[in-house]
């Protein structure tokens, strides 16, 4: 309770619940059993008007500041009672309107703010603000009672430069009000403008955050509830009609074109990632809904269809932007740090687009080409005339890359090591491919009848010579042996991959021994290519090298490893498993769940930013032309692959870290071990940090439902958690709501299930492949995120090429340089963390629960169990015995550690995604 008093303070923590039997506005303590909604009469001192002057009676103290007309403040000197019906009262409150650094809300509108402020009409213009009680005015009608209305006119007194400005109001209401749950706003200036809270007599808080749009574009009135949670069936009287309004506001009617400053949520198809209007080039499929290519749903925009395909959406141009709701759009802070960067990102790439595209002196010829990227050498062209040395180190520092961590881990500075390769895939930027191999030779899934027989070509001779002396049957049994298999991803498209320009990719399969370091050790590649393949074998092994030949054909075939692994992680481990798939179920929590339902309040901070960075993705990623599309093997066949492994391979109960890491075979069930799982590989970096997060994040989601819920019929008669989880599996993953893996939601554990793994994917799990992208994978020579060339034919002119020079050979497989920076660039900026970024463990308003104690303190533990891995997870990067992350020129393991600062830190658990 300490902590929880030095938060709130003493007074309030100990009067949290209202108590009616004991005089017109006490406060008392409440246990869970006794939460119930209490609807108080609402009494402030008072002052009669003229016409009725009655007596009044002193009655029990009340914690509440009160006022009277006519009269000086008091606070604390007693709530007073009329004998009067018809006597008002004046309640006062404060409003703070933030003033938003955003591009639209500079200085220009600023200037517009004051000409409105004294323009003829003043008259008519404000802030109009309504009371509404917890109680109704008649049982027949449900009506609540309501203030008369309250005008601020807050452009008057606009403090310039000030982040925010505070006003007070004052609001006349009936001696019978009762305790306010709810104020409706309506804005009758011409300009929107953000409401950040209101705050009744310093006590009852509305926490708004939100932008209100002018009424004569939105006319409905905003409705901000008072921060107390209630389910369903305790929502007070006088609030049942405005919530179910609240959410018929999200929801809106399915029909016309979203506008700015909309507040809907809805879903749609993945139907404007192409420009068929353009060219026949720029036609890309439907994606999602029952269509071919199977995919979550998106947020519904509204925007014309094409003229040469109606089913597709016009895309997104300099006139016609993406919608998200007003409230999902970045504020001022994390918007201008993201401007930023990509102005930088856009200078930086200035000489580089020069050199290859104009020039055409844009391939890399040696390796300190490469290198020169991260010294600021390739800058040196800029140099001018007469301009000092320390002009020209500012440039050079302002248009190098950064060096990134993972050359640390790899001291030869070109191909990656074969230690190297086996660690990355446990503690890298893409922990969550890696399986334990349970069948040699592996076996594919696809269809032999479309995809052709896809026997694998390894055989036990490949392998036997790593394996220590063990056979193959002992190294299964023994559980020794690993596998990256992307076979399967990659075939089906592979024929339309290599017919792009500058694409030659494999699928491969990479078989890894486990040492008695407790480190994986690459042991044989695979390559594959479609059967048919023209001059080609569709199968090829290679095995660690043996000459120098061997050498560069290994370092070859491990480019190509990486590259696959690159596109895995980009567009399945990345995109789809965090970005795509957690869209659907914010979308539906704000279709379903009322602003005041406990589990929307705690899902909250886990869906801020999503839907905003989703609709970037869709603008500049994934879309045609995009990111994705020119900078990786996949190229317009990228969103193909995330929809094979959506319909193929997705599950939602199997994103559960424990289930996840079962289901790979990393680990097993053994209730004798800390968290219940036995690993396989007992350093692996990504599980050995994550298994206690999961818990810590288990064990607040279950103090915080069974808070809420007794018991299962209190889960199941809850109609709006139960249409939110419905809409999600039938509308938002329409495709795949007749599966039979769906967590059912019968049971405050099933609950507690479905919601510890929705934050686990928003934050841990989103952050572990997300902000180690440059410093995993910023050095393209040893990740490349795209290739170019197959190994060589032994028959063919290319094989003298490549045994004249195979450094030469590799490097032209790989990104050019303009590719490379432009590649740099976005990882750069998909790494980074805002200034304002809110990490787990951490919240910004706690008063969500101000009259919830017990939640405060259940989140306090939550916040001091992270502080606590934080301290062993730095523990663990000194320890020598950990190969994986401790060792000469190995980077310590910190993704998972909580905390950061912000900017490319490869650290850091935010609560949302929200980059």
């Amino acid at each position: 309770m300490t902590f929880t008093k030095e938060i709130m303070g003493k007074s309030m923590v100990e009067s949290f619940r209202f108590d009616a039997s004991k005089g017109p506005f006490h406060f008392k303590s409440c246990s869970k059993q006794q939460r119930i909604s209490l609807s108080p009469t609402f009494y402030c001192s008072v002052q009669t008007t003229k016409e009725r002057k009655k007596k009044v009676t002193q009655q029990t103290v009340s914690p509440l500041s009160t006022s009277t007309k006519g009269s000086e403040s008091r606070r604390d000197l007693g709530a007073w009672k009329l004998e009067s019906e018809t006597a008002t009262v004046t309640v006062t409150a404060t409003v703070t309107i933030k003033n938003s650094k955003n591009v639209e809300n500079g200085m220009m509108s600023m200037m517009f703010q004051h000409f409105e402020a004294f323009s003829k009409n003043m008259s008519e213009k404000g802030m109009i603000m309504q009371l509404v009680s917890t109680e109704i005015t008649d049982p027949r009608t449900m009506e609540p009672k309501v203030s008369k209305n309250a005008v601020l006119k807050w452009m008057e007194d606009v403090k310039v430069g000030a982040p925010r400005t505070t006003y007070k109001v004052e609001f006349e209401v009936d001696s019978d009000f009762g305790l306010p749950g709810a104020i409706t706003v309506v804005n009758k200036y011409e300009k929107e403008f953000f409401l950040e809270n209101i705050v009744i007599e310093g006590i009852l808080h509305f926490p708004c955050n939100s932008w209100v749009q002018p009424e004569k574009l939105h006319p409905e009135k905003r409705i901000f509830f008072t921060n107390r949670a209630h389910l369903p069936w305790e929502t007070p009287g006088g609030l049942r009609k405005l919530r179910k309004q609240e959410l018929r506001q999200t929801r809106g009617d399915g029909k016309g074109m979203r506008k700015h400053g909309d507040r809907i949520y809805d879903y749609d198809l993945y139907n404007d990632l192409g420009n068929p209007d353009k060219t026949r080039v720029g036609s890309r499929p439907i994606f999602g809904g029952h269509h071919q290519f199977p995919y979550p749903r998106r947020c519904r925009t509204g925007r014309n269809p094409c003229v040469y395909d109606q089913k597709a959406e016009t895309p997104v141009n300099a006139f016609n932007e993406t919608y998200v709701p007003r409230d999902e759009v970045f504020d001022g802070i994390r918007m201008e740090a993201l401007d930023v960067e990509r102005t930088k990102g856009i200078t930086r790439n200035l000489l580089p687009f020069f050199k290859t595209c104009v020039t055409k002196c844009g391939d890399f010829k040696q390796i300190s080409d490469a290198t020169n990227i991260y010294n600021g050498k390739t800058w040196h062209e800029l140099k001018c005339e007469g301009v000092s040395n320390k002009i020209q180190d500012c440039l050079d520092d302002y248009f190098k890359f950064n060096t990134p961590n993972i050359i640390r881990g790899n001291n030869s500075g070109f191909c990656i090591r074969d230690e190297e390769l086996g660690r990355q895939t446990l503690a890298g930027i893409n922990p969550l491919s890696i399986k334990r191999l349970k069948t040699f030779p592996p076996k594919s899934d696809l269809d032999p009848s479309i995809y052709g027989p896809q026997e694998s070509a390894l055989k036990d001779e490949h392998i036997l010579p790593q394996l220590h002396g063990m056979s193959v049957k002992e190294a299964l049994e023994e559980k020794k042996l690993f596998i990256l298999d992307y076979h399967d991803a990659y075939i089906p498209f592979l024929e339309g991959i290599n017919a792009q320009e500058d694409r030659q990719a494999y699928a491969t399969r990479t078989i890894f021994f486990l040492t008695r370091l407790g480190t994986l050790k690459p042991i044989a590649i695979e390559l594959s290519l479609p059967h048919g393949y023209p001059n080609r074998a569709s199968k090829h092994v290679l095995t660690p090298p043996e000459d120098s030949n061997s050498y560069w054909l290994w370092q070859l075939g491990k480019a190509h490893v990486c590259s696959n692994d690159s596109g895995v992680h980009q567009l399945v481990q990345h995109w789809l498993r965090t970005h795509a798939c957690m869209e659907p179920f914010i979308i539906a929590a704000h279709r379903q769940l009322s602003a005041m339902h406990p589990i929307f309040k705690l899902l909250k901070p886990h869906m801020k930013g999503t839907l905003q960075i989703n609709a970037l993705a869709r603008e500049a990623l994934i879309s045609a032309g995009g990111i994705i599309e020119s900078d990786f093997s996949c190229g317009k066949y990228c969103n193909h692959i995330v929809s094979a492994a959506y319909k193929d391979w997705w599950r939602f109960d199997m994103e559960a870290l424990p289930r996840d890491l079962i289901r790979r075979g990393l680990a097993e069930p053994d209730h004798t071990k800390p968290y219940g799982l036995k690993l396989l590989v007992e350093d692996y970096p990504y599980a050995n940090d994550g298994l206690p997060i999961w818990l810590a994040i288990e064990n607040w989601v279950r103090t915080y439902v069974t808070y809420y819920y007794r018991d299962g019929l209190m889960v199941q008669s809850d109609n709006e958690l139960q249409a939110w989880y419905s809409e999600v599996i039938n509308l938002g993953h329409v495709d795949h709501k007749n599966a039979s893996w769906w967590p059912k939601l019968s049971t405050p554990s099933d609950l507690i299930f479905i919601l510890t793994t929705l934050i686990w994917i928003a934050s841990v799990q989103h952050s572990a492949v997300n902000f180690g992208q440059y410093p995993y994978g910023g050095y393209v020579p040893m990740r490349p995120p795209l290739m170019k060339r197959l190994l060589p034919k032994e028959d063919d002119q290319e094989y003298k090429e490549f045994t004249k020079d195979p450094e030469g050979y590799l490097l032209s497989s790989m990104p050019d340089l303009f590719q490379t920076t432009k590649f740099l660039a976005v990882v750069n900026i998909l790494s980074q963390h805002s200034p304002e970024e809110e990490y787990l463990g951490e919240r910004k308003d706690l008063s969500d629960w101000a009259s919830d104690p017990e939640i405060i303190e259940a989140f306090y533990r939550f916040s001091m169990e992270l502080k606590r891995i934080e301290k062993e997870i730095e523990k663990r990067n000194r320890d020598p015995n950990l190969r994986n992350r401790c060792g000469a020129g190995i980077p310590p393991y910190e993704l998972l550690m909580a905390s950061s600062g912000p900017g490319a830190t490869c650290r850091g658990v935010a609560n949302s995604i929200s980059i």
